[in-house]
């Protein structure tokens, strides 16, 4: 077992590397005289490149953004693109999204990068937004350049980073409906010319719009960077997180019946305690300048996480389910969880910007290094077929008409899965983006990726093994139209290993995808309006989805399909008016026809995607007024998702639903914000994601949070 103390010391014998300004990286700034007081470590896998010069789309989701959005987690600054949709998510415990339309294993988080590392894998609950200065959401087929991925794009969060020369930061606190209280600090302290640290820190508690127990939620996400000469920056950050909270499976639509019991209604018990996920990481980049031409960067990753705890959940086979026999005894399952995981990441990456026949070329050559072992030890109590008739008590009922907790005793869950999966993989890659003429650009690149899998079920000693290769090329295509406007398209493949096996401990084949690109990028207003109209489709063999019959287990449904448009404008319109709209179409469908792996229904071509609307609208406006010697920000969201399927192989989908958020913020003077934000104004009923009828994620209805803000 490796510890922190040992990655850390590996990372730090990577070599120096540099930081290059770039689009999509923060540069550096200039005092009056010359000294650099600020310094950011550019993305990896990015290059330097202005939006309209890039083969691909990319959304990005400012700071302002974010808190005008009043966004605390993950998932609820990602609705403000459109083309991002909200996925099954273990009961609140990880973040679940798919990207145009694809998702990657239900079983497990969703892959996020962080600072260009991977950083999504791990049981370590939802990511909060309280380190995150943007984020970064890489669609397309250049996304394979990334490596390890869902083929519809990326999610990059940029953490915030300390910055020399200046002390600045904030303390703020806000109280919000259903008992939250929650503190935040952010401070940059600068140590001389050549050190600063960053100290981010939060602590919430908040109760629920359901009956459950309360939950708690801290962390502290300090960094630090050093200038180690006049070429060479490093910067190490760490991320401590703790969360507990109850596992809640939502609510339950049997039959399709929406409202057949109060979204309310926790279906859980209490006596069960709360899930406890733990997070450990360390990040460290060393970046050096060799000339004006090229640079160099290098790092290391490695973060531990766990999730441990019992839960009740419903039943969700038929024949062991009483509520279809009597419409108010509810089956349950009681599971524990005692799940580990350890993920390492190391990477160099060489960048050039040199003429070549005279030809501008910018080059990448990369190499990076994934370490991951997950550890599972999954127990389960399982109710009996309800054609023995068994007693109420046998099948852990909870009757949903008079609902008492802990009217039985707790089942003791039996051993259902107790695993070890490991993945090595070392990846390779190059892209060459060549300027033509003042009109065309091309860019070549690809990655070569070796894996090799190893699984080990510790319950009938079974183990496998699997290596694999595989190079995915990509190719994209610029033309610049106007100073306002360019046209690009853009072709990729995929390759990405299946970190799981099925209930017979057999490993499965990787999953492979091909996509495809088109789009256009303008400017208006002098470009104080950007945006992307982007044509795609993307082809994905090998899907996987979590198997219920066999919890922690996964089976394949085959080949996909997805194909859609998105649109994307951000801006500030004249008089001051700051503006985000995202509309995404998304037609993602089954292109196989297989036994559904959960329940045994037929999945057909054609059939769609779980969780994927067809229609997404995002959109956020807001303006600033000066009042006397203050300003006010005032501001409201609109969020349409369509109707999406809720349960594979079924005709159970999810309504609509549109939701509008209004947020004001008062500038009291230099030092001093209140700010006030209201979700859900209208008090609509919907739901966040869907697993099946009984899986079912109610969304919070209308709630509203105050709080007060002090910078200094």
């Amino acid at each position: 077992m490796r510890t922190s103390l040992i990655a850390v010391a590996a990372m730090m014998l990577a070599t120096p590397a540099f930081a290059q300004d770039g689009s999509g990286n923060q540069p550096s700034a200039e005092s009056e005289s010359g000294d650099i007081v600020v310094s950011y470590i550019r993305q990896a896998y990015r290059g330097e490149f202005a939006p309209r010069e890039t083969p691909q789309s990319v959304g990005e989701i400012d700071r302002a953004a974010i808190e005008d959005a009043g966004a605390l987690r993950l998932p609820e600054a990602l609705d403000l693109v459109a083309s991002v949709s909200r996925q099954n998510n273990l009961g609140g415990f990880f973040d679940a999204f798919a990207v145009r339309g694809f998702a990657g294993d239900e079983n497990f988080p969703s892959n996020y990068l962080v600072n260009g590392f991977n950083g999504g894998r791990g049981f370590g609950g939802v990511r909060d937004t309280a380190g995150i200065e943007r984020i970064e959401v890489l669609r397309g087929p250049t996304a394979a350049l990334y490596g390890r991925g869902e083929p519809g794009g990326s999610v990059n969060l940029i953490t915030k980073q300390p910055e020399f020369g200046r002390l600045f930061g904030s303390v703020s606190a806000q109280i919000g409906s259903f008992d939250r209280y929650r503190g935040d600090i952010d401070a940059n302290l600068p140590l001389g010319n050549s050190l600063s640290i960053r100290l981010i820190g939060y602590t919430e508690e908040a109760g629920s719009f359901r009956n459950r127990p309360d939950s708690d939620r801290r962390g502290f996400l300090p960094s630090v960077a050093v200038k180690l000469g006049a070429d060479t920056t490093a910067r190490y950050d760490l991320e401590w997180t703790q969360t507990r909270a109850p596992f809640d499976r939502g609510t339950i639509a049997p039959n399709g019946q929406f409202g057949f019991v109060s979204r309310r209604l926790f279906l859980g018990e209490p006596g069960d305690g709360r899930h406890v996920a733990d997070v450990l990481g360390h990040q460290l980049q060393i970046e050096h300048r060799f000339s004006d031409a090229w640079s160099l960067l290098v790092g290391g990753s490695y973060r531990e996480t766990s999730l441990e705890g019992f839960s009740s959940d419903p039943e969700l086979v038929r024949s062991r389910q009483r509520l279809y026999q009597d419409g108010r005894s509810l089956s349950r399952q009681r599971r524990s969880r005692d799940y580990d995981a350890e993920h390492l990441v190391l990477r160099a990456e060489l960048a050039g910007d040199v003429e070549l026949a005279g030809m501008r070329h910018r080059i990448l050559i990369g190499i990076d290094y994934d370490d991951y072992q997950n550890d599972q030890v999954f127990r389960r109590f399982r109710p009996p077929a309800v054609s023995g008739n068994p007693s109420a008590q046998a099948g852990y009922v909870f009757d949903i008409l008079n609902p008492v907790y802990g009217r039985f005793p707790l089942p003791t869950p039996g051993p259902l899965t107790d695993r070890l999966d490991e993945q090595r993989a070392i990846g390779i890659y190059l892209q060459d983006q060549i300027t033509l003429s003042d009109r065309f650009a091309v860019r070549f690149g690809g990655r070569y990726d070796n894996y090799n899998l190893q699984s080990l079920n510790r319950l009938n000693a079974d183990a496998d093994e699997r290596d694999y290769e595989r190079f995915s090329p990509q190719l994209g295509l610029v033309f610049t139209a106007s100073q306002q406007l360019s046209l690009y398209a853009a072709y990729g493949e995929g390759f990405r290993p299946n970190l799981a096996a099925d209930a017979a401990g057999n490993l499965f084949d990787p999953e492979t995808s091909r996509s495809y690109e088109v789009g256009a990028k303008f400017g208006l207003l002098d470009d104080a309006i950007q945006g992307t109209l982007a044509l795609f489709s993307m082809n994905k063999r090998n899907v996987l989805a979590a198997d219920p019959l066999n919890p922690g287990f996964s089976t394949t449904i085959g080949a996909a399909r997805s194909r859609g448009l998105e649109f994307d404008v951000t801006g500030r319109l004249p008089g001051n008016i700051d503006v985000i709209l995202s509309y995404a179409y998304i037609d993602a469908e089954a292109r196989a026809a297989v036994l559904d792996p959960n329940f045994g229904l037929q999945i057909r071509v054609g059939d769609p995607l779980i969780n994927i609307p067809k229609h997404t609208l995002a959109a956020q406006i807001a303006k600033t007024v000066d009042i006397a010697d203050t300003s006010l920000r005032l501001g409201v969201g609109v969020q349409h998702t369509g109707r999406r399927l809720g349960e594979t192989a079924t005709t159970f989908f999810l309504p609509s639903h549109t939701l509008v958020r209004a947020f004001a913020e008062w500038t009291i003077s230099d030092n001093l914000e209140a700010f006030v934000t209201v979700n859900n104004l209208l008090n609509d009923t919907w739901y966040a994601n869907s697993f099946a009828t009984l899986f079912l994620q109610p969304g919070t209805p209308r709630d509203a949070a105050l709080g007060l803000r002090i910078r200094f």
